[in-house]
């Protein structure tokens, strides 16, 4: 429903709720088609030939960027958290944390607070990585939004981020902190 549909049924309740669920409809088809653009990788496919290199998808790239986000807020992130995170099972989360380990994009490290516990950091090959990732993401959210006016860019860049922290927190699941 446009803007000016809805001021002429201001204060019509059923016509705010269809209104509502028809914007909330919307929302949730965009969230299938990124997930589904996602899970197809075609954005990692683009990555790699931007790259020159293979860049991990899905799964493995996600444990890059829950270790990098919980190194940008300064909370230790393990195991444990990998798969709180990734909304996996421990086992899952042990194999793409040696997976990574092992291509050399996280080290593991004792925990100084705690010695029965390990640590994850992101090696200089992992924030390598990851920077060629994110050029790339920023990169084709500046072309999608190229002709996109400043003021609605920014309006977009609130929302979406409100969007995300609010899903997070109803979901349970992390938001964009």
């Amino acid at each position: 429903m446009h803007d000016a549909e809805r001021d002429g049924a201001a204060g019509d309740p059923d016509v705010e709720v269809a209104a509502i669920d028809v914007e909330v409809a919307a929302i949730e088809r965009a969230m299938v088609a990124l997930r589904r653009s996602a899970a197809r990788r075609t954005l990692a496919r683009r990555a790699e030939r931007q790259a020159g290199a293979p860049v991990p998808g899905g799964a493995a790239f996600d444990v890059l960027d829950v270790v990098e986000a919980a190194e940008e807020r300064g909370e230790p992130a393990g195991v444990r958290e990998v798969a709180d995170a990734l909304r996996v099972d421990q086992p899952r989360a042990s194999k793409l944390v040696a997976a990574a380990v092992q291509a050399g994009h996280l080290r593991r490290e004792a925990d100084q607070t705690d010695g029965r516990r390990t640590l994850l950091a992101v090696t200089p090959d992992g924030r390598e990585l990851l920077e060629t990732v994110h050029t790339f993401r920023r990169a084709m959210v500046a072309r999608v939004t190229r002709d996109w006016p400043a003021a609605d860019r920014a309006a977009f860049a609130r929302l979406f981020t409100r969007f995300m922290d609010d899903f997070g927190a109803a979901s349970g699941a992390p938001g964009t902190d």
